[in-house]
C-alpha cells in the first residue's frame, strides 16, 4: 500500500512535467521502444519558454517536432548515440547531430563528459513490491538514471517485463506519467536470395554449441533461418530479435552449453514485432543486463566458440570495414561491431564474421572496394576482421598480408567488378 500512496504522490501530466524542462538542460532519454513517446511529442509546445536544450537518444523510432521543425533551431538540439530514419531527417535540417562511440561506452564516455538534467523512459507497470521494468533497453538508461537530477518515468502497460537487471524502484524516481500507446515494431525482413546464400554460408561456420550475437536485417534474418538444422546454440548479443524468438521456440537456442550465463538468453536491448515482446514478457530464461558488460570484449570472450555476426556498407581491399555512413553522411553509428567483433575473436574456438551483399544500388556498384569513400568513417579495423562474407564466398582474413587478402577479397566480390579490382591492386604494388 506504502508503494501505491508513493506511486500516486509522483504522477503528473506531461504539461507539469514540461515545466520542469530549462534553459541550457540536457535531457537523456531511453531506446527506441522504450523512448519516451509522450514527452518527446509535445517538447516542441515549450519552444519560447526555453533554449539550447539538448536530447540525447539512441534510435529513435518516432518522428518529433523538436527536432524535426527548422523554427526549433536555437531551442533544441538532438544528439543519437545511433541513428535511425527520423535521425537522418533531422540530421540534413540542422537539428541531430551524431555522438561516436563505441555501444559500451554510450553511457560511460557521455558522463564523464555530461551528466544529464533530466533522464525519462518508457517503462512496464510497477509490480506489487514497487518496481518497474525498464523492459526493452539496458543500453545507457541505468547509468543515466543513477545520475541524472530528475527522473521521470511514463509507464506504459504495452510493455513487458523483462527480467534480467531492469529493475527499478518507485522511491527512485521522482515523477510518473501514465500512458497507453503501442510500442514501435520492426518489421521481420523477408531475406534475398542473396541473403539466403550469404545465411548459408555463416550456418556452415556455426558449430553447434556455438554461442551467438546476431544482429537484424536482411542477412541476420537469413543467417538465422540457415541455423534451424543446428542444436545447442547460445545467445550472447546486443539486441535480442525475432529470429532469436523463432530458434528459441524450434529447440535449436537452448543456451545448455554456454561457458557464462548457462541457460540464459543474455542481452542488453530488444527490438522487433509484437510476437517477440511477448516471448520476452516475464520470461525466467531473458537476462537483460548493462551494455557496459554485456558487451566487453572480456566478458564475450568468457564464451567459448563465441560467433559474432555483423554487417557492414563496404569493405575495402585491405580489410577495413565502413559500417555507418555514406562519406560524410552519417548513416547509422558503430554500435557493438567492434566490441562484439573482437570479443569474439578472442574467445576459444570463437569466430567475428562481417557480412555484406557484393554490390549496391542494383548491381552497379561493388561494395568489396579498392578505398573507402572521402570521408567514409571505419567502424571495425582490418587489424580486428576475421571473416568476410558475401554470396560469392568466405574469405578469412586473420593472419593475413595485404598481397593475401586482395587476393582472398577479390574471390568473393562480385564477378563483374573483379578485373576492375585486380588491375587497381595491381597499378598499386597491393599484389
Amino acid at each position: 500500500m506504502k508503494y501505491l500512496d508513493s506511486y500516486h504522490k509522483k504522477l503528473i501530466s506531461v504539461e507539469e512535467a514540461l515545466e520542469l524542462v530549462k534553459t541550457n538542460d540536457e535531457i537523456v532519454c531511453s531506446l527506441g521502444p522504450c523512448e519516451p513517446q509522450k514527452f518527446l511529442g509535445e517538447l516542441h509546445k515549450i519552444k519560447d519558454k526555453v533554449e539550447n536544450v539538448t536530447v540525447i537518444t539512441i534510435l529513435s523510432l518516432n518522428e518529433y517536432k523538436y527536432n524535426t521543425d527548422e523554427s526549433m533551431k536555437g531551442h533544441f538540439f538532438n544528439e543519437s548515440l545511433f541513428m535511425g530514419g527520423y535521425s537522418r531527417i533531422a540530421q540534413k535540417n540542422g537539428l541531430c547531430s551524431y555522438i561516436p562511440t563505441h555501444l559500451k561506452f554510450t553511457a560511460t564516455k557521455r558522463l564523464k563528459y555530461r551528466k544529464p538534467n533530466i533522464f525519462i523512459g518508457a517503462v512496464s507497470p510497477m509490480d506489487k513490491h514497487g518496481y518497474f521494468s525498464l523492459s526493452l533497453s539496458l543500453v545507457h538508461e541505468r547509468e543515466n538514471l543513477e545520475n541524472a537530477d530528475i527522473v521521470i518515468l511514463e509507464v506504459n502497460p504495452n510493455l513487458p517485463r523483462v527480467h534480467g537487471d531492469t529493475q527499478v524502484h518507485v522511491n527512485e524516481v521522482d515523477y510518473l506519467i501514465e500512458t497507453d500507446y503501442p510500442i514501435p515494431e520492426l518489421a521481420n525482413k523477408e531475406p534475398s536470395d542473396k541473403e539466403k546464400i550469404i545465411g548459408q554460408y555463416i550456418a556452415d561456420l556455426v558449430e553447434d554449441g556455438s554461442t551467438l550475437q546476431l544482429g537484424i536485417g536482411g542477412i541476420p534474418n537469413a543467417v538465422a533461418m540457415s541455423l534451424k538444422g543446428k542444436k545447442n546454440l547460445g545467445i550472447h548479443t546486443e539486441m535480442i530479435t525475432d529470429g532469436m524468438a523463432e530458434l528459441f521456440y524450434e529447440g535449436v537456442i537452448t543456451n545448455s552449453e554456454k561457458t557464462i550465463h548457462k541457460n540464459k538468453l543474455v542481452g542488453t536491448f530488444a527490438l522487433g514485432s509484437k510476437k517477440l515482446y511477448e516471448f520476452l514478457d516475464d520470461n525466467p530464461s531473458i537476462e537483460m543486463k548493462k551494455c557496459s558488460y554485456v558487451n566487453d570484449q572480456i566478458t564475450i570472450a568468457k564464451n567459448k566458440k563465441m560467433i559474432s555476426i555483423n554487417t557492414a556498407l563496404a569493405v575495402d581491399l585491405s580489410g577495413q570495414c565502413a559500417s555507418e555512413s555514406f562519406g560524410l553522411s552519417q548513416y547509422s553509428g558503430t554500435g557493438g561491431q567492434s566490441d562484439t567483433g573482437t570479443g569474439a575473436f578472442l574467445s576459444e574456438d570463437g569466430k567475428s564474421i562481417i557480412a555484406l551483399k557484393s554490390t549496391a544500388k542494383n548491381d552497379t556498384v561493388s561494395t568489396i572496394c579498392p578505398y573507402h569513400k572521402l570521408g567514409s568513417v571505419v567502424s571495425f579495423s582490418r587489424n580486428d576482421v576475421d571473416y568476410i562474407v558475401t554470396e560469392y564466398g568466405v574469405a578469412n582474413l586473420t593472419g593475413k598480408s595485404v598481397r593475401e587478402r586482395v587476393e582472398s577479397l577479390i574471390k568473393i566480390a562480385h564477378p563483374k567488378f573483379r578485373d576492375e579490382l585486380r588491375n587497381f591492386a595491381i597499378e598499386n604494388n597491393l599484389i
